[in-house]
Protein backbone atom coordinates (compact mmCIF):
# COMPACT_ATOMS: atom_id res chain seq x y z
CA UNK A 1 0.00 0.00 0.00
CA UNK A 2 2.09 3.28 -1.04
CA UNK A 3 0.87 6.83 0.88
CA UNK A 4 -0.52 9.39 -1.00
CA UNK A 5 1.39 12.81 -1.22
CA UNK A 6 -1.44 14.74 0.47
CA UNK A 7 -1.25 11.79 3.26
CA UNK A 8 2.58 12.28 3.13
CA UNK A 9 1.95 16.56 4.42
CA UNK A 10 -0.52 15.14 6.64
CA UNK A 11 1.78 13.14 8.58
CA UNK A 12 4.25 15.85 8.33
CA UNK A 13 1.90 18.11 9.83
CA UNK A 14 0.93 15.92 12.46
CA UNK A 15 4.25 15.46 13.65
CA UNK A 16 4.40 19.82 13.36
CA UNK A 17 1.61 19.66 15.45
CA UNK A 18 2.82 17.22 17.93
CA UNK A 19 6.04 19.39 18.50
CA UNK A 20 4.92 22.67 18.90
CA UNK A 21 2.26 21.00 21.51
CA UNK A 22 4.77 19.90 23.34
CA UNK A 23 6.42 22.55 23.32
CA UNK A 24 3.72 24.51 24.89
CA UNK A 25 3.13 21.26 27.42
CA UNK A 26 6.76 22.57 28.52
CA UNK A 27 6.68 25.93 28.65
CA UNK A 28 2.99 25.70 30.69
CA UNK A 29 5.47 23.41 33.17
CA UNK A 30 7.96 25.97 32.77
CA UNK A 31 10.48 23.52 31.74
CA UNK A 32 11.23 25.14 28.12
CA UNK A 33 15.08 23.77 28.39
CA UNK A 34 14.02 20.43 29.38
CA UNK A 35 16.90 18.00 27.31
CA UNK A 36 14.72 15.24 27.44
CA UNK A 37 12.34 17.41 25.23
CA UNK A 38 14.31 18.62 22.76
CA UNK A 39 15.67 15.39 22.33
CA UNK A 40 12.49 14.32 20.81
CA UNK A 41 11.89 17.40 18.84
CA UNK A 42 15.12 16.61 17.43
CA UNK A 43 14.01 12.88 16.70
CA UNK A 44 10.42 14.32 15.16
CA UNK A 45 12.33 16.49 12.71
CA UNK A 46 14.43 13.54 11.37
CA UNK A 47 11.18 11.74 10.91
CA UNK A 48 9.94 15.10 9.17
CA UNK A 49 12.77 15.38 7.14
CA UNK A 50 12.56 11.54 5.94
CA UNK A 51 8.33 11.98 5.43
CA UNK A 52 9.34 15.37 3.21
CA UNK A 53 11.47 12.98 1.15
CA UNK A 54 9.08 11.15 0.38
CA UNK A 55 6.19 13.44 -0.50
CA UNK A 56 9.13 15.28 -2.53
CA UNK A 57 9.42 12.08 -4.11
CA UNK A 58 5.97 11.10 -4.93
CA UNK A 59 4.37 15.01 -5.86
CA UNK A 60 7.56 15.23 -8.02
CA UNK A 61 7.79 12.31 -10.43
CA UNK A 62 11.18 12.91 -11.20
CA UNK A 63 12.46 10.52 -14.23
CA UNK A 64 15.91 9.06 -13.49
CA UNK A 65 18.25 11.49 -15.09
CA UNK A 66 16.05 14.57 -12.95
CA UNK A 67 16.49 12.26 -9.59
CA UNK A 68 20.13 12.32 -10.39
CA UNK A 69 20.50 15.69 -10.76
CA UNK A 70 18.01 16.87 -8.11
CA UNK A 71 19.13 14.80 -4.95
CA UNK A 72 22.67 15.53 -4.15
CA UNK A 73 21.34 19.62 -4.49
CA UNK A 74 18.79 18.84 -2.71
CA UNK A 75 20.87 17.36 0.19
CA UNK A 76 23.00 20.65 0.40
CA UNK A 77 19.88 22.79 0.63
CA UNK A 78 18.35 20.86 3.22
CA UNK A 79 21.57 20.66 5.19
CA UNK A 80 21.72 24.68 5.08
CA UNK A 81 18.04 25.12 5.60
CA UNK A 82 18.63 23.05 8.86
CA UNK A 83 20.49 25.30 9.97
CA UNK A 84 18.26 28.04 9.40
CA UNK A 85 15.56 26.16 10.94
CA UNK A 86 17.32 25.47 14.46
CA UNK A 87 17.80 29.21 14.59
CA UNK A 88 14.25 29.64 13.94
CA UNK A 89 13.19 27.65 16.68
CA UNK A 90 15.65 29.09 18.97
CA UNK A 91 13.75 32.27 18.43
CA UNK A 92 10.54 30.60 18.84
CA UNK A 93 12.12 29.53 22.14
CA UNK A 94 12.92 32.54 23.11
CA UNK A 95 9.79 33.90 22.09
CA UNK A 96 7.28 31.98 23.98
CA UNK A 97 9.36 31.52 27.07
CA UNK A 98 9.38 35.49 27.63
CA UNK A 99 5.67 36.25 26.11
CA UNK A 100 4.27 37.30 28.80
CA UNK A 101 6.74 39.33 30.12
CA UNK A 102 8.56 41.08 26.89
CA UNK A 103 9.99 44.13 26.48
CA UNK A 104 10.02 46.49 23.75
CA UNK A 105 13.53 46.33 23.15
CA UNK A 106 13.00 42.36 23.68
CA UNK A 107 9.87 42.59 21.09
CA UNK A 108 12.18 44.45 18.43
CA UNK A 109 15.06 41.65 18.85
CA UNK A 110 12.54 38.76 18.28
CA UNK A 111 10.76 40.60 15.06
CA UNK A 112 14.28 42.01 13.34
CA UNK A 113 15.42 38.58 14.42
CA UNK A 114 12.29 36.97 12.86
CA UNK A 115 12.88 39.16 9.30
CA UNK A 116 16.51 38.66 9.26
CA UNK A 117 15.46 34.49 8.97
CA UNK A 118 13.18 35.32 6.65
CA UNK A 119 15.64 37.07 4.36
CA UNK A 120 18.64 34.56 4.64
CA UNK A 121 15.66 32.15 3.48
CA UNK A 122 14.83 33.56 0.68
CA UNK A 123 18.11 34.01 -0.05
CA UNK A 124 18.82 30.21 0.55
CA UNK A 125 15.98 29.48 -2.10
CA UNK A 126 16.92 32.11 -4.76
CA UNK A 127 20.95 30.59 -4.25
CA UNK A 128 19.86 26.87 -4.78
CA UNK A 129 16.95 27.80 -6.65
CA UNK A 130 19.92 28.86 -9.24
CA UNK A 131 21.62 25.54 -8.66
CA UNK A 132 18.70 23.44 -9.17
CA UNK A 133 17.87 25.79 -12.50
CA UNK A 134 21.38 24.55 -14.41
CA UNK A 135 20.86 21.04 -14.16
CA UNK A 136 17.05 20.52 -14.25
CA UNK A 137 14.45 21.75 -16.76
CA UNK A 138 12.65 25.33 -15.71
CA UNK A 139 9.59 23.51 -14.96
CA UNK A 140 10.82 20.62 -12.91
CA UNK A 141 12.28 23.80 -10.66
CA UNK A 142 9.53 25.45 -10.59
CA UNK A 143 7.75 22.82 -9.70
CA UNK A 144 9.52 21.58 -7.34
CA UNK A 145 9.91 25.75 -5.67
CA UNK A 146 6.18 25.66 -5.56
CA UNK A 147 5.60 22.63 -3.41
CA UNK A 148 8.47 23.69 -1.29
CA UNK A 149 6.14 26.88 -0.61
CA UNK A 150 3.06 25.46 0.21
CA UNK A 151 5.11 22.79 2.47
CA UNK A 152 6.42 25.79 4.31
CA UNK A 153 3.14 27.68 4.80
CA UNK A 154 1.49 24.74 6.05
CA UNK A 155 4.48 24.34 8.99
CA UNK A 156 4.23 28.22 9.81
CA UNK A 157 0.06 28.30 9.66
CA UNK A 158 1.18 25.24 12.07
CA UNK A 159 3.66 27.43 13.98
CA UNK A 160 1.57 30.28 13.98
CA UNK A 161 -1.42 28.97 15.19
CA UNK A 162 0.78 27.86 18.53
CA UNK A 163 2.28 30.37 19.45
CA UNK A 164 0.76 32.93 21.85
CA UNK A 165 -0.67 36.39 19.86
CA UNK A 166 1.19 39.82 20.80
CA UNK A 167 -2.29 40.97 19.56
CA UNK A 168 -3.53 39.92 22.79
CA UNK A 169 -2.29 41.60 26.16
CA UNK A 170 -0.08 39.51 28.34
CA UNK A 171 -0.81 38.33 31.91
CA UNK A 172 -0.44 40.85 34.36
CA UNK A 173 -2.00 43.74 31.86
CA UNK A 174 -5.32 44.85 31.42
CA UNK A 175 -7.05 41.59 28.97
CA UNK A 176 -8.21 43.37 25.88
CA UNK A 177 -7.21 43.43 22.39
CA UNK A 178 -4.79 45.88 20.82
CA UNK A 179 -7.00 47.71 17.90
CA UNK A 180 -4.86 47.39 14.60
CA UNK A 181 -5.05 50.83 13.10
CA UNK A 182 -6.13 50.85 9.30
CA UNK A 183 -3.48 52.72 7.04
Amino acid sequence: MTIKPLEKVKIVMLSMIVIMGLRTLAQNRGSSADPSLDAYIDALRADMRSDKIEVIKEAMQFSEKDAAAFWPIYKKYEAEQGKLNDERIQLIKRYSDKWSTLTDAEARTVALGALDLDSRQADLKKKYFAEFDRVLPGLVVAKFFQLEYRLDLLVDLEIASELPALLTRPPGMPNETIQVKPN
